[in-house]
Parts: structure tokens; C-alpha cells; sequence
């Protein structure tokens, strides 16, 4: 099986690491694979020295028509059996538009649950001979904005399970970001932006009872609302730290006593699998495709989205209680070994395949 890969996107986590993880995994069962990618992104440099074929075109986004032209003369010169849309940054519609074209089945993969207009996504998704949703809850979404059922398959991404589990030690954790020996470690591995709920976390840190002070946060993440984050925080003193964008992240998160997710929306949340990986317990909202990711007295304990006392409740109890953050911790490691390994998800990606080519 020939199939051709668009991915927009200039760095190599996300969505953008499940293609990786993807491309990595149709190598290795013997299907050619040609990578579309802008020049110098990050996933076309781990790409480089492989036996995937890269089709470097530069593309500045949705209204970048000259993309769909570029597009289709690689569609022409390969001739794959499918082409798969991996991203929104100007390749969902222009991507499928070139398929279309070409006369070539087209899949997309959707990462995200936020809502469409109905009159677009009564167009856009026509582009589409199937939709590979990374949750149920980005499928509901989707089908509740009129996409037909029959074109809607559910995939989950995946963790690479490995690197997660050798974390550093609590104290070079400690020393390297600053915080307490002593304290319980909670961190949060977002953008900083409004979606992800920080601001519910930092109400609710201010809502602990004195019995709880010794709770520190660490914020991973970069994004537009730092300084405006780090204003709000601000009245929390040392409680509260920014450690900025980390690559070596699998180092440090097995070194947490907690994860905490307070998002407003979110399609499924990798970084939350990232941390059952590691073995550690987490807090996160009812929202979009959380619940799938953590599951409720497994793995984590759920939440109301936007509700800062009830987040505080939990925190308190969970910081109270190191038995049960090690059984949630234990239980989450075993549930990604069952439920979201890579192998799983290239396979789901490949049944898709076979099933529009049938």
C-alpha cells in the first residue's frame, strides 16, 4: 500500500508525533509511505536519513492556493492509493481538494473538538472518503454538526510507552525546577492558552486550606498568555512556576506526584497518556475527549470543567492520600500498555485504509 501524508505543522509533538509514530509503524509492516511536510519542520528533519520519501512544499496556511497546485503535482508524480490529511494548518481543505481532484480516496485525521459552522462542515467533510477521529467525543462533535456516521472511525493516538518510564530523581527534579523536596509536585503540561483552564488551577490552589500549602505547581508549555499567566499567579508566590516549552519531558514527568488538566476543551490530550505512561495520577475535566484519555477512579479522577472548587477539592484529597495517587498511577500505566500502544494505533489507521480502497 502507497500512501501519501500531508503535515503542515513546523514542530514535532502533538499531533504531528503521531505521524511519526504512524509513518514509523507502516515502514516497518512493508507499505511505502511519501511524507508532504513545509521545509525545515521538525518532523522533516526526523525524517531525513530515513527510508520515507519527503516531498518538501512550503504552505502559509488556508488561503495559500498555490499549495492545492503544488500538491496535486506530487499526488501526480506518486500515484498513491490513499492520501491522508494529518493537519488543519492550510491542508485539510486544500489537501482534500487536491485528492478530490486527482481522483484519489482521501482520509483526515481530526485532533480537535471545537465546533464547526454547520454550513461548513456540511461542505468541508465532503471532501472526505473518511474521517479518523482521535476520540468518540471529537465524533460526536462531528456528528452532531451533520457528518455522516458512515464516514466518521475512531482511532486513538498513542503513546510510546519507553521513554516515559525512566524518570530522574525527585530531588534532580527539584533542583532543576526550583521547587521543595518536601512538597506535592503537581505539574501541567499545556499551551498557555485560555482553553487549558489554567486560571481555574491557580483559583483553585488559592481555595487549599493551609493543610495543603506545601502543593507546588509546575507549568510546561509555552504560549500567547505567559506574561498574562504569570501576572495572575503572581499572588501565589513560589506555589507557582513556568518552566517554558521542554524536549525532555519524558526526564522529568515521572517525577510528579500529580498531573492536573483543568481544560475547557480538548480532542483526546497526549500529554495526559504521556503521564499514565510514566505512572502518574491525574486530574482532569469532563470535556471533549478526556474522559476517554483518563479514566475515572483507573487512571485519574474527572472533574466539572471550570469548577475551581470542586478541583480543589480533589487536589486536597488526593495530595492527602500517597496510597491511593500510587494505585491511580499503577492502574494508568497498565491501561496505556492495553489501550493506547502504537501498534494499536498504526493498526486502526491501516483498517481505515483497507476498508476506503475495498
Amino acid at each position: 500500500m502507497k500512501i501519501l501524508h500531508v503535515e503542515t505543522g513546523m514542530n514535532l509533538y502533538g499531533g504531528a508525533q503521531q505521524v511519526a509514530f504512524l509513518l514509523d509503524g507502516m515502514a516497518q509492516r512493508g507499505h511505502q509511505n511519501i511524507l508532504v511536510c513545509p521545509p525545515g519542520s521538525a518532523i522533516g528533519q526526523h525524517f531525513a536519513n530515513s527510508k520515507i520519501q519527503l516531498a518538501c512544499l512550503p504552505c502559509s496556511g488556508d488561503v495559500d492556493i498555490a499549495f492545492l497546485f503544488r500538491l496535486r503535482k506530487v499526488i501526480q508524480a506518486h500515484k498513491p492509493d490513499v492520501v491522508h490529511l494529518h493537519s488543519r494548518r492550510g491542508a485539510d481543505v486544500l489537501g482534500g481538494l487536491a485528492a478530490k481532484l486527482e481522483g484519489i480516496p482521501c482520509v483526515l485525521s481530526r485532533r480537535v473538538d471545537n465546533p464547526e459552522p454547520r454550513w461548513w462542515a456540511a461542505n468541508k467533510y465532503r471532501l472526505y472518503d473518511r474521517v479518523i477521529c482521535i476520540s468518540q467525543g471529537i465524533a460526536a462533535v462531528l456528528a452532531e454538526l451533520g457528518v455522516p456516521l458512515a464516514k466518521l472511525r475512531a482511532v486513538r493516538s498513542s503513546v510510546d510507552a519507553g521513554p516515559w518510564q525512566n524518570p530522574q530523581s525527585r530531588e534532580k527534579f527539584c533542583a532543576e525546577f526550583g521547587t521543595s523536596t518536601d512538597a506535592v509536585l503537581v505539574g501541567v503540561v499545556a499551551q498557555l492558552i485560555e482553553r487549558k483552564g489554567h486560571r481555574v488551577l491557580f483559583d483553585a490552589l488559592r481555595k487549599l486550606s493551609s493543610s495543603s500549602s506545601s502543593v507546588q505547581i509546575v507549568c510546561f508549555g509555552k504560549g500567547p498568555l505567559r506574561q498574562a499567566l504569570e501576572q495572575d499567579a503572581k499572588d501565589l508566590g513560589n506555589q507557582v512556576r513556568f518552566a517554558g516549552f521542554r524536549d525532555d519531558l519524558p526526564r522529568w514527568i515521572g517525577a510528579l506526584d500529580l498531573l492536573v488538566h483543568p481544560a475547557f476543551m480538548e480532542g483526546l490530550g497526549v500529554s495526559l497518556l504521556q503521564a499514565s505512561a510514566a505512572g502518574v495520577p491525574i486530574i482532569t475535566s469532563r470535556a471533549g475527549g478526556l474522559p476517554e484519555a483518563v479514566k475515572h477512579g483507573v487512571s485519574g479522577i474527572l472533574v466539572t470543567p471550570g469548577d475551581s472548587n470542586e478541583l480543589a477539592q480533589v487536589i486536597k484529597a488526593l495530595c492527602d492520600d500517597p496510597v491511593k495517587r500510587k494505585l491511580l498511577g499503577a492502574q494508568g500505566k497498565a491501561r496505556i500498555e492495553q489501550e493506547f500502544s502504537v501498534a494499536q494505533m498504526v493498526e486502526g489507521n491501516l483498517a481505515v485504509y483497507a476498508e476506503i480502497l475495498r
